[in-house]
């Protein structure tokens, strides 16, 4: 017999919560298949087996909570092919078990977002009919909503589900008078800890906030003039987002105690620039980071955020992107916010929040014009980061950008 357990689960995540069974008890699973899928703060990952066999017992249903370590299934190895109906006088009958079977795989095989599978249960859509555009064919959430447009309702052909599906138990109370409807669903993992942390870092931390306004014309004009080039050259666009990095990687060698965090009565200066890019996905936010990103050039910095924002959609970030990072970026403005106080993300002590792009009429040089004006904030620990520090790293900031050529020479 073979215990299948969950597994580490990474840096700081210690609970996952099962998400859903792709074996049912009796099934046959070979090495390396998955066997269940489970939901955690950070991601979703499947456990697969370590060996084949057959599954004899589920320790624990879709929607449970569980740690690292925890039992999950038994997996029978010493069984060979699942035991078949007896054939006369002990012939094993080979080829009579196998159409039998054949539904299974399809199921097994078919892989999904967990937002995909979710739309697909509501709508009665077979997710193995459903021709996946994600990575090695990973059914996502789009293509759940093109089956469902205007054909969807034919042939909702039963797939096989272990469980009801319990995950969002979602309870709708009878209508009120007038017709008002109440609705209960259980918080995913994810967005459980994101509150969780929101909470801890405003209790745990002595925030505060501080604000600024950079003309962003000549950033846009230099990216307007090198972005065809720029394109014809690396096969991926110049945006804004990689000039952000630079000028936060320079700030804060500038302004050390902002890449540091504080452990008990010490604060640990980190002499490396990990940065965190916050990227919104379905399930929740989530802050894949950029790895000495003081050493990448701004080509290596725009295809790795395009990277994470695709993998993060299609639910394909691992742990390891998620891990560390010692300063974070985030950007509202790509959801048209034009100001908003960014929360730290801990053990860090600053992060940058970037707003949306906007014409307004701007004095220079004692003439009113109409400059493309974007707001920034820098959120930061009073404890360890004092105003003036904090003050002038975001107009530190503010220069690296209105000059990018100056931010050129810097990095």
């Amino acid at each position: 017999m073979t215990n299948i357990v969950v597994p580490q689960l990474g840096e700081s995540v210690v609970e996952a919560r099962v998400a859903r069974w792709l074996k049912n008890e009796g099934d046959r699973v070979e090495v390396g298949e998955p066997v269940v899928e489970l939901e955690t703060e950070k991601i979703d990952l499947e456990v697969n087996a370590e060996r084949g066999g057959v599954i004899t017992s589920i320790k624990h249903q879709v929607g449970d909570d569980v740690k690292i370590g925890e039992l999950l299934a038994v997996l029978d190895d010493s069984a060979a092919a699942p035991a078949a109906a007896p054939s006369g006088n002990g012939s094993k009958a080979p080829a009579s078990p196998a159409p039998p079977a054949s539904p299974a795989p399809p199921a097994a095989e078919t892989r999904a977002t967990p937002t995909a599978r979710r739309i697909a249960e509501d709508h009665d859509v077979n997710l193995a009919s459903i021709q996946g555009s994600g990575a090695a064919g990973r059914v996502m959430k789009q293509d759940v909503e093109k089956a469902i447009g205007p054909a969807a309702k034919p042939a909702p052909a039963p797939v096989p589900q272990p469980a009801p599906s319990p995950k969002p138990p979602t309870a709708t109370r009878p209508a009120r008078p007038g017709g008002r409807v109440e609705e209960r669903q259980r918080m995913s993992k994810r967005r459980a800890t994101i509150a969780r942390r929101l909470v801890e870092a405003q209790h745990n931390a002595a925030m505060l906030t501080t604000f600024n306004e950079i003309d962003m014309s000549a950033l846009m004009a230099l990216r307007e003039r090198r972005k065809e080039a720029f394109k014809q050259q690396h096969g991926v666009g110049l945006g804004i987002a990689s000039f952000f990095v630079k000028a936060s990687v320079a700030a804060l060698r500038a302004f050390q105690l902002l890449n540091a965090e504080i452990d008990g009565d010490e604060i640990v200066l980190k002499r490396y620039y990990d940065i965190g890019m916050a990227v919104g996905a379905e399930s929740g936010l989530v802050v894949p980071v950029l790895r000495d990103a003081d050493r990448m050039p701004f080509v290596e910095i725009e295809r790795a955020i395009r990277d994470f924002a695709k993998r993060a959609e299609e639910g394909r970030l691992t742990l390891e992107d998620l891990a560390g990072g010692t300063f974070t970026i985030t950007n509202g403005g790509v959801f048209g916010s034009l100001m908003s106080t960014p929360i730290l993300n801990p053990p860090q002590v600053g992060i940058l929040g970037l707003h949306k792009i906007q014409d307004r009429p701007v004095a220079v040089n004692g003439q009113v014009t109409i400059r493309p004006m974007m707001y920034v904030a820098l959120s930061y620990d009073h404890r360890i980061v004092d105003g003036r520090e904090a003050v002038q790293f975001l107009v530190k900031i503010k220069e690296f950008i209105e000059d990018p050529g100056h931010l050129l020479l810097e990095s």
